[in-house]
């Protein structure tokens, strides 16, 4: 189901223009763009079915393309009104000055197009630990905020003080936890690609990792790339999964199958399924999907038994290899805890991403404000009150 595309707005300043995009005009912007999310591209309108959606762009004076974006909306429920969401969107010149320029157009035509809230996924990241600061810091009650950032990004402090000044606020808060509030995680590990060999790579990996693949190697552990077909075997996996680790994703075997559908159909590869195999037995099988100089690890999921033979630790370390031949510039492995207590059960995640060397990012998150009037600012208020009762 798609929105009913509108005209194209022209803002106040007459500066730019709001109008809807097709699919193949969308794609090729993004293709400008080689470290956008996939979760802008046009396929993701249809991983999301249960949304409606519309892809819209900014056009300057001359008619040039400067912004674009994907927007999902979910009725409210009882309401003929909508929230709109941007995942890990718009992508737009968030470092330029002028970001009235094209938000100001984007809220006019949510409101044209029945939103009364949005929200937002600002590029920007805010600060960066290396992993090697992060180890040396772990303890009891330790978490990622107490350790004093290896990089801190003047362009997120600077997004975050205009979406602020405009009324926009950061879902969750700004605390560190304050990702739960978040649809995207706020915290995720990113593993460097760009300049790197191989051999740099494997030297990143510290001892255990090393071990471990070499473990894997050593069993007979293969590394191989899987189909549609197998995506009933990652779904059984990722099942035992989430009831050994405690958490749920809530994710049917149908949502996968679409999912890996639609991302290949828009590009051959950009979604693939790798399995690592021992014995004729899929013991693990993780996915993973390209969109421009970036690769990211999505889902893993492993079995409970013959954990001993790291069949994980096979697949991630051919991933990252296969991410650097295709020439990505860097291996996103999404989203880790904000806790360095290794008493902590969520810790475990953080720590096995932390030993291949690679860097935490603190993301500016997600921000929302209502799209404006009092109508809209009542719903708004109800709407939060809606989510805090379910």
């Amino acid at each position: 189901m798609s929105m009913l595309l509108l005209p194209g707005n022209r803002s106040r300043d007459q500066e730019t223009v709001v109008r809807p995009l097709g699919a193949a005009e969308h794609r090729a912007f993004l293709a400008t763009r080689p470290t956008t999310s996939f979760l802008q591209f046009p396929s993701w309108a249809a991983v999301k079915d249960q949304w409606s959606s519309e892809m819209i762009g900014w056009h300057g004076a001359e008619g040039e393309l400067e912004g674009a974006a994907l927007v999902l909306y979910r009725q409210f429920p009882g309401t003929r009104k909508y929230f709109a969401y941007l995942p890990e969107g718009p992508v737009a010149d968030w470092a330029g000055p002028g970001i009235d320029r094209w938000l100001r157009p984007l809220m006019a035509h949510l409101r044209r197009a029945g939103a009364f809230a949005v929200r937002i996924g600002p590029a920007p990241a805010f600060r960066v630990w290396e992993a090697a600061r992060l180890k040396a810091s772990t303890g009891p009650g330790q978490r990622v905020a107490d350790v004093l950032a290896s990089e801190v990004d003047p362009l997120g402090t600077v997004v975050a003080e205009r979406l602020r000044a405009r009324g926009w606020r950061r879902c969750g808060g700004d605390g560190e936890d304050g990702g739960d509030g978040d649809a995207q995680p706020r915290y995720v590990f990113h593993v460097p690609l760009a300049g790197r060999t191989p051999d740099d790579l494997w030297a990143g990996l510290n001892q255990e990792w090393r071990r471990n693949v070499r473990k894997a190697r050593k069993a007979g552990v293969e590394v191989v790339t899987g189909d549609a077909s197998d995506l009933p075997a990652f779904h059984r996996l990722l099942r035992i999964t989430e009831e050994r680790d405690g958490f749920r994703l809530g994710r049917s075997l149908a949502y996968y199958q679409r999912q890996y559908a639609v991302l290949n159909a828009e590009r051959p590869g950009r979604m693939r399924l790798c399995l690592a195999v021992h014995r004729g037995e899929i013991l693990a099988a993780h996915t993973m999907i390209l969109a421009g100089r970036r690769v990211w690890y999505q889902t893993g999921a492993s079995a409970d038994h013959r954990r001993e033979v790291r069949p994980s630790n096979a697949l991630q370390w051919q991933m990252m290899l296969d991410s650097h031949a295709m020439g990505a510039h860097v291996y996103d492995m999404r989203g880790v805890p904000s806790t360095l207590d290794p008493e902590d059960r969520s810790f475990g995640l953080l720590r096995w991403k932390l030993g291949t060397g690679g860097r935490l990012v603190e993301t500016l998150g997600e921000w929302e404000t209502s799209v404006g009037g009092a109508a809209n600012n009542t719903l708004y208020r109800a709407f939060h009150a809606y989510l805090a009762r379910r």
